[in-house]
């Protein structure tokens, strides 16, 4: 036989196909990453089949045991994959007529590749949905335990990139944890939406043999088939939203990358970074480059790239399904490497980051981030809110000219600009007094960050299950 003899459609062409043509159109180089899914549900179709009477129950067991050799043979790496096959759902198919003879031939029936492929895709999706999942639950206990091993380190709060207010730092991180609790949130409840089968569409009009598409989607844990069976083969919007919801996560973890970055810089000497994540210069010997969180800051570009890309891809494509769409695939499997290395990084590293709380302390005194406090407390005593944000505004202004903080005026010039300032004033301006100052729900007390703390561990033991 020759190789152009293994065409599925020989039959209709007299010609063979150009080696070029065959080259560009075989996409087995990257849907070969749905194998074992291709497997999964070729075995379950075909119990199907035999259950529903289409297969012989014997030709049923000769076929699964087929598949499950073939399945062995690509865990262990054995399998032998052809470009001259166009894709890994003829390459299985190949190779099991090889393994049991013309029988193997009777595993196509009553579906197509459109069906086939789309539950590949939704197969191998769902399982890397779960393990983004389980990963932003690694991720987000290293961040609670650093949070709760520094709960008394203050640093300043940012607004602007410009020093604002001093704020926890357990109360900065917990911000973190919020985010990719909520990129959690996103990823779960995408799941039903993913988790439904498209086997047993055919084509895009369904078929005319007796199958139970119920019995199909209930064998590979689907929650259910689709209703139609062109939405079923011609739609990624599974996949769009995964690659919107990874690239959200992306976004999130560059933001918290970004600031290690800007933390571990002589400039702000928060943090030291660990040097199994760091890296080396080739010419200056004191380089200590954040190199991983530079190229997790990069890799959010990719991720965002890819969405474009599939939504570009599909944005004017007619029903059912068109050969555009082999390039669905590509981009989701590499953000889904992606994301999962940035997640391992991110929690790896997180444990070994080395807080310096003296730098972080000065920084948030020495900006005078504790003149809202001086104006809430002038409020309190009675005066309008815009009126002593003037006369603290005031106030700074002599600071800065005296180098001075505001807590190191003299109480005796502090009252020039304002009799309502008395040695009370002096105590709300203490840095640990700000802080814990910020009572209100979710703020950076140090007692609602603890509740905030323990509301997250319990909702990790959940999750943990």
């Amino acid at each position: 036989m020759s190789k152009d003899d293994l065409r599925m459609w020989r039959g209709r062409f007299q010609a063979p196909t150009d080696e070029r043509v065959q080259a560009f159109n075989a996409s087995v180089d990257i849907d070969r990453e749905f194998a074992l899914e291709d497997v999964e549900g070729s075995v379950a179709h075909t119990r199907m089949l035999a259950e529903q009477g289409i297969l012989e129950r014997d030709e049923a067991v000769k076929i699964i045991a087929g598949l499950e050799a073939i399945r062995d043979e690509i865990t262990a790496g054995r399998f032998e994959w052809r470009e001259d096959l166009e894709d890994v759902h003829m390459n299985v198919e190949y190779a099991l007529g090889k393994r049991i003879g013309p029988l193997g031939g009777k595993l196509h029936t009553a579906r197509s590749r459109n069906d086939q492929v789309a539950t590949d895709f939704r197969l191998w999706l769902r399982k890397r949905i779960v393990e983004t999942m389980d990963s932003l639950t690694l991720a987000r206990e290293a961040l609670v335990d650093l949070a709760e091993r520094h709960l008394g380190v203050i640093m300043p709060g940012y607004t602007h990139l410009q020093i604002a207010q001093p704020v926890l730092l357990s109360h900065h991180l917990m911000a973190y944890v919020e985010m990719l609790g909520r990129d959690r949130e996103r990823f779960s409840d995408s799941l039903p939406r993913v988790n439904v089968s498209p086997l047993g569409a055919g084509a895009l009009a369904g078929t005319g043999f007796a199958i139970d598409r119920e019995r199909s989607a209930e064998l590979l844990g689907f929650d259910r088939p689709a209703a139609n069976s062109l939405d079923a083969v011609s739609d990624r919007d599974f996949a769009i939203e995964y690659l919107a919801n990874a690239s959200i996560l992306a976004m999130h973890l560059s933001r918290f990358h970004e600031e290690l970055i800007l933390w571990s810089s002589p400039a702000f000497g928060f943090i030291s970074l660990p040097d199994s994540h760091t890296t080396g210069s080739s010419i200056m010997p004191q380089k200590k480059n954040p190199d991983v969180s530079e190229l997790i800051r990069g890799k959010t570009g990719r991720i965002y790239g890819a969405l474009m890309g599939l939504l570009t891809v599909m944005k004017g494509l007619p029903l059912a399904y068109n050969k555009d769409m082999q390039e669905d695939k590509g981009g989701v499997i590499d953000t889904a490497r992606t994301i999962a290395n940035i997640l391992d990084l991110t929690a790896t590293m997180i444990p070994l980051i080395e807080p310096h709380p003296e730098r972080m302390a000065a920084a948030a005194a020495a900006a005078y981030g504790n003149a809202t406090d001086l104006a809430d407390y002038l409020v309190s005593k009675g005066l309008p809110f815009r009126e002593a944000h003037h006369i603290v505004g005031r106030l700074v202004a002599i600071a800065i000219d005296q180098g001075r903080r505001l807590e190191e005026l003299d109480l005796t010039d502090m009252r020039t600009v304002s009799e309502r300032i008395d040695e009370g004033a002096l105590e709300v301006l203490q840095l640990e007094r700000v802080v814990n100052s910020r009572t209100s729900y979710g703020g950076t007390a140090r007692a609602q960050v603890e509740a905030q703390l323990a509301r997250v561990r319990a909702t990790l033991a959940e999750e943990r299950g």
